[in-house]
């Protein structure tokens, strides 16, 4: 179980980033109702800036 934990915070900030960032990109993205390119849909570009804020988030070791 302690395990478990550990790993879960850890991987906090990639977590953080495809759990609330992406979806928070999304919405703001439908709302804006900016055009994405290469056909993406609002979630996948989410996704993609989500994920690469947590990826960058966990490497450096901080938001800021």
């Amino acid at each position: 179980m302690l395990t478990v934990i550990k790993t879960i915070f850890y991987l906090g900030p990639l977590i953080f980033g495809l759990g609330f960032v992406a979806p928070l990109s999304a919405q703001i993205i439908s709302a804006a109702g900016w055009a994405l390119p290469f056909g993406l849909t609002p979630l996948i570009a989410g996704l993609i800036i989500g994920g690469g804020l947590g990826f960058i988030a966990q490497i450096r070791g901080t938001w800021i």
